[in-house]
């Protein structure tokens, strides 16, 4: 595992946290992410359920084999990630889950909903579409105890809810061209989703004709 932070800074005409370069040593962890980790834009970005942001590292081969035109970005960190893990992708990892890594407890609570940031990172507009086509997404974690980690850390699954879903099935049922009100709303009921995503689902689930989740 590695772990990244970041400083905000003006790239591009625009301010962004978005470049995380390796931390090394242990960093702390609180509510709102890692000690030393800052975020530009806090109306879309950070907050108790975008404390952390993990991504696969098995995903960056993938990447460029599907755009060779980014390879030079497509290194780690070039999704802004604050925790990069090999072994655990978006259908291995489920939303509710108790992980330990290093003293702290965490836990998985959305997908990433790409955005702008990742578009202007690129220089490209189809990144957006293709991280949701992809199911590439990452996910966001909570601090349910506070604590550090640090690079080469184990991660220890400690509790899965009963009905788990993994990160990869929210976005298959969010992004689908006609979502069934159904799952939407047993999804809205999972145990540890972010309240954004629970209350998004909810709505859809009750009206006449949902839609997918918006970009």
């Amino acid at each position: 595992m590695q772990v990244r932070t970041g400083h905000a800074a003006r790239r591009g005409g625009h301010f962004t946290a978005y470049g995380k370069s390796p931390h090394t040593g242990p960093v702390r962890a609180h509510a709102l992410g890692l000690e030393g980790d800052e975020v530009a834009n806090t109306r879309v970005h950070g907050g108790p359920e975008k404390a952390i942001y993990a991504y696969s590292q098995d995903h960056y081969a993938a990447w460029v084999a599907d755009y060779p035109q980014h390879a030079e970005r497509l290194v780690p960190g070039g999704f802004g990630e604050n925790l990069l893990i090999a072994g655990l992708t978006e259908t291995s990892v489920c939303i509710g889950d108790h992980w330990r890594i290093g003293s702290m407890l965490v836990q998985p609570c959305q997908p990433r909903q790409p955005c702008s940031t990742l578009a202007r990172w690129f220089e490209d507009p189809g990144m957006v579409k293709a991280m949701v086509a992809n199911g590439r997404s990452g996910w966001y974690l909570r601090v349910l105890e506070e604590g550090a980690c640090q690079a080469g850390d184990r991660l220890t699954l400690e509790h899965r809810p009963e009905g788990a879903w993994s990160i990869a099935r929210v976005l298959q049922a969010s992004y689908a061209k006609a979502p069934d009100p159904a799952e939407l709303a047993f999804m809205a009921s999972l145990a540890g989703l972010a309240t954004s995503w629970a209350a998004w689902a909810g709505r859809q689930a009750k009206a006449k004709a949902p839609s997918a989740k918006p970009l």
